[in-house]
Formats: structure tokens, sequence, C-alpha cells
């Protein structure tokens, strides 16, 4: 089955540096969240996909790994710990149980699927609730990078049409970057994961991870940010 690119998560340290950043490249950046566990985000939407930029909150209570548990904020602590950059992709999802159970199957994932809800606002400015279930593959080959499907319970509580209106005109995010010493190694986990292989482009790198993405705008243009490893390619 081929799924759809649903968010990409990028972990850095400053929020409102990260979110100044992608201000200036005409991107419409969302307020603060946080999560039940301390991690918190900015959300930069588009018409059906979205970049969730992440921090580890001040007073996180993180759960640990545990078997069968993927911890979606160790990934992130863990992985910030070493670098800021494109540290997930998320695909999406109408049904997550199906997935783990779909992942499991093709031997690319044994976890437990992961439930959770936090506050939000509708286009209105009005406070929502927004809840997602989780579904996490994994790739042993690559540590550094984390994959999973993400179900939404409320889309219409999470889609915001105002907040996807951005300066550089930008419309969605269509493929992601994965560079690795031996990129085919990977190339099997990616088409069970995806289901295609249209949306992750495979090149040469020094190690296995996610190193950037694509999105459709009027202007091209390729820039870096914050001298991390994640490379902002806009495309006509």
């Amino acid at each position: 089955m081929m799924r759809h690119i649903d968010h990409l998560v990028v972990a850095v340290h400053d929020l409102d540096a990260a979110g100044a950043e992608y201000e200036a490249l005409g991107l419409q950046v969302g307020a603060v969240n946080r999560h039940p566990w301390g991690t918190e985000n900015r959300i930069i939407q588009f018409r059906r996909s979205f970049i969730e930029l992440i921090t580890v909150g001040a007073g996180a209570d993180i759960p640990p790994h545990a078997p069968g548990r993927f911890s979606f904020g160790a990934f992130v602590r863990d992985y910030l710990e070493h670098r800021e950059g494109l540290a997930m992709l998320v695909l999406g999802s109408t049904d997550a149980k199906a997935d783990a159970a779909q992942f499991a199957a093709d031997n690319i994932g044994a976890f437990d699927t992961f439930h959770f809800a936090r506050s939000g606002r509708n286009a209105d400015g009005a406070e929502t609730r927004v809840a997602f279930t989780l579904a996490f593959a994994e790739d042993p080959l690559a540590s550094d990078a984390g994959f999973f499907t993400c179900q939404q319970h409320f889309p219409e509580a999470f889609w915001n049409p105002r907040q996807q209106v951005h300066p550089n005109g930008a419309t969605d995010i269509t493929r992601v970057t994965f560079a690795a010493p031996d990129p085919d190694a990977h190339r099997p986990f990616l088409q069970a994961f995806t289901g295609t292989d249209r949306l992750v482009a495979l090149e040469p790198g020094p190690r296995a991870c996610l190193t950037g993405f694509t999105i459709t705008a009027p202007a091209a243009r390729t820039v870096s940010l914050r001298g991390t490893d994640i490379t902002f390619e806009a495309t006509p």
C-alpha cells in the first residue's frame, strides 16, 4: 500500500530561533504546543503535510524505550544529544493498528501503537483537542532515523487553512532524501514502509540518516539551515 508524507520531525535546540529561520524562508510558523510528556513543537502546515519543529521542553518527563514500546520523546531527546536535524519521517494513516500489524508481518517493526492527545487551536483561534495514534517501524541499519505512521482522530481540529498560506507560496512536502554509505541496503525497508519508491530519494553519505526534503513552491532555491544536515529545497 502506497502511503503519503504526513509530516517531518525536525529536532532543534531552540524553537524560537528555528521558527525565525523558517519564517525567513517565507513560511508561516505556528505557536508552541506541548506534548503530555514534555516535548514542545511548532508546526509549519501545508495542504496535506507539515513540518514539526520539536525540542525537549523544561521539566519534561520522558518515558524510556522498552521491549515492544518505542518512545517518541526518548528518540527526540537522544537525537538532540548529538545533533539537530531531520530526525523522523512520518506517513499518513487511517488505521495505525493495521499499520503496526503490517509492519510486524513485514519484519520492519514490532511495537505497540501509541495514542496521545493535546490541546490545539482551530481555524478561529479557539482552543480544541487533537488526538493521534502512531505506529512505529524501524530500520536496524539506520538508528539515527525514525519512522512511523500517524492516524489523526480529529483531523478537522488540526488542519487549518489559514495556517497553510505562506508568503513564499509553498504548498506541500513532496519528497525526502535519505543518505547512507550503502543506499541500496535501505531500499527494502523504505519500500516496505512507504509502499513506493517515489517518496524517498537515496544518495551516498557518510552515515545512514534523513538529510533533506523538497517542498513545492513558485520559486526554486536550496538552502541549509543553522549548520544542520537539513536541506530545504523549493521547486516550482
